[in-house]
């Protein structure tokens, strides 16, 4: 149902990779997600969640520079009150760096507009001498046909399976590397509209999935068998079906063992087409429908 439409919509659909690592410590955790581009003037959406994720890796960043430039001539002993001086400690991240996967060729400035209540940020690169995505989004024309009952499909990179990335010793700085895998396979998810959401005013501001958009997803356009985007994946919900099972015995394995099971069902919810297309036009960015 979605074959054709997965081939079109991935030629604009691209991934954001993170490392990062917690004060003192050597263990990397890569982590995505996901934007799509509207036009060919630089200019994608994702998610405002994702956008605050990208902008906090600078402060971050900043915080353990700053570390680094104090407590180059110091001892062992005054390292670590410059550390905590600055609020770095083992539980929380002192570094992430970011990298935008076949994007474009050269980023000079990242331009953000973030919208003031729901889930949805403009993206817009600017430097730029060649785009590195193939074609750019169609969003749907007749929005009144998006119904409950229609099925439809994201895209996105949940699964961070890169590997272009170290930790450098000399420096104490996580490096992208050119060895190593430097991409992900895409992941599509179908399911079925089930509801929608509206906004403070009642306005129709978002879709209800029957199943989960995935971590790294956020960000990935929605939609349906030709290829037309209808919203974008934005949060899971997971609401308790009341299915409880407590202390029932069963055999596993040869052995008999009392279970607990608390049964909960995974929604994915989607921003609307119509706000995105509003947000868009507000900020004068280009697009196209059909």
């Amino acid at each position: 149902m979605f074959v054709n439409a997965i081939q079109q919509v991935s030629g604009y659909v691209r991934a954001i990779h993170s490392i990062s690592r917690n004060f003192g410590q050597p263990k990397i955790t890569p982590g995505a997600a996901t934007l799509f581009f509207v036009n060919d003037e630089g200019c994608a959406i994702t998610c405002k969640h994702v956008a605050q994720w990208i902008t906090s890796a600078n402060t971050i960043n900043q915080k353990y520079d700053a570390f680094l430039k104090k407590s180059q001539s110091v001892a062992g002993g005054s390292r670590a009150d410059i550390a905590k001086k600055l609020g770095l400690s083992p539980d929380k991240t002192a570094e992430m760096r970011i990298t935008f996967v076949d994007c474009v060729d050269q980023i000079k400035n990242l331009k953000f507009h973030i919208h003031p209540q729901l889930d949805l940020a403009i993206i817009k690169f600017e430097g730029f001498n060649k785009l590195h995505h193939q074609g750019s989004a169609t969003f749907i024309q007749d929005e009144k046909s998006i119904q409950p009952g229609l099925m439809a499909c994201r895209l996105g990179f949940p699964f961070p399976e890169f590997s272009n990335f170290k930790l450098n010793p000399q420096t104490q700085t996580l490096n992208w590397t050119k060895e190593g895998n430097p991409r992900s396979p895409r992941f599509p998810i179908e399911g079925m509209i089930t509801r929608f959401i509206g906004d403070k005013q009642g306005k129709i501001s978002g879709i209800e999935m029957s199943t989960p958009g995935l971590r790294g997803q956020s960000g990935g356009p929605l939609f349906d068998s030709e290829g037309r985007i209808i919203g974008m994946q934005s949060r899971t919900k997971h609401l308790h079906l009341g299915f409880d099972i407590e202390e029932k015995t069963i055999v596993a394995h040869g052995k008999t063992k009392k279970i607990n099971d608390y049964a909960f069902i995974h929604l994915g919810e989607c921003i609307h087409v119509s706000v995105i297309k509003d947000f868009l036009r507000q900020h004068n960015v280009k697009f196209k429908e059909g």
